[in-house]
């Protein structure tokens, strides 16, 4: 049966180390990665502290892992987009975006075609002025047989009176 609330795990069960055993230093726990980590970091900086004393080149910046010995510029680094008032550079023109960019070439492509449009010159506008002069052309035609219906109406009636 399981002790307590955890799940015993299944390399065995837990063991712990008395306070006696630990001020000691011979616990049953094994040394762990992250303590040899640590040793391994102090001793590349004592070793780097004596490298410095021996050696005066100083970049003034420390870089972590392998930043130091490999210096190729990553594409994928984002840059610091806040740029301070005094730093600003007036007369450098900001690059757009791809979709910044396609967006304002759609804007300019519609209203070169608008202005086409209201010239008249697209295929589209053309059908839609001979419709119109058809439209316009039935419309006067009507307006005419009306005229006409109406002048033969009232001479029925002239004729009718006399």
């Amino acid at each position: 049966m399981g002790r307590g609330k955890f799940k015993g795990k299944p390399t065995g069960r837990r063991q712990f180390s008395t306070p006696e055993e630990m001020l000691a230093g011979t616990s049953r726990r094994p040394r762990t990665f992250k303590q040899e980590e640590v040793e391994a970091e102090e001793n590349e900086k004592s070793e780097e502290e004596s490298e410095e004393e021996s050696e005066e080149d100083t970049d003034g910046e420390k870089r972590k892992g392998t930043q130091g010995i490999i210096e190729i510029e990553n594409p994928n680094l984002v840059k610091p987009k806040n740029v301070k008032a005094k730093n600003v550079d007036i007369e450098k023109t900001t690059e757009l975006s791809r979709r910044e960019r396609e967006e304002i070439e759609k804007q300019q492509a519609h209203e070169r075609y608008m202005r086409l449009q209201e010239q008249g010159k697209t295929d589209q506008a053309k059908k839609d002025l001979e419709r119109l002069a058809l439209i316009r052309q039935q419309r006067a035609d009507a307006a005419k047989k009306r005229e006409e219906e109406k002048a033969a109406k009232e001479q029925k009636k002239s004729e009718a009176r006399k």
